[in-house]
């Protein structure tokens, strides 16, 4: 009896999506909203941060703060004119997210589109993997 080769299986990527080379993406809607929120605290240098921590409704929850200081452990995301910071383990269960600003009838605020997060909770700030 002789083997024959069987063809390899093709698998997409499990590599993550990044934004002209962030690891992270940033749409002009929350640029413009970190630029107005820095001219309304009058410090264009602030930042915003975001990191995650475990808690929440579903294991792991955004917070979300202004920061005019940049860590070492901080890759810094750049968008006409607006930043921001994520420290280096945040960063591990953000990959490939884009971070957006939206306004509707429910009200208006950073929204985390993550494709690490298996399930979120109703409110948008708590996820798990």
């Amino acid at each position: 009896m002789t083997e024959t080769a069987q063809p390899e299986a093709k698998t997409a990527s499990a590599a993550p999506a990044t934004f002209n080379g962030d690891p992270v993406g940033l749409t002009a809607s929350a640029a413009r909203r970190i630029r107005k929120v820095a001219e309304a605290e009058g410090n264009p240098a602030l930042a915003l941060r975001i990191s995650v921590s475990g808690g929440g409704c579903s294991g792991f929850q955004y917070a979300f703060s202004l920061d005019e200081t940049e860590t070492q452990d901080d890759i810094v995301i750049e968008r006409d004119g607006a930043k921001v910071y994520i420290d280096s383990i945040s960063l591990e269960y953000l990959r490939g997210a884009e971070i957006d600003f939206v306004e509707d009838l429910s009200g208006a605020g950073f929204q985390i589109r993550n494709p690490l997060a298996s399930s979120s909770c109703g409110c948008g700030n708590s996820f798990s993997i």
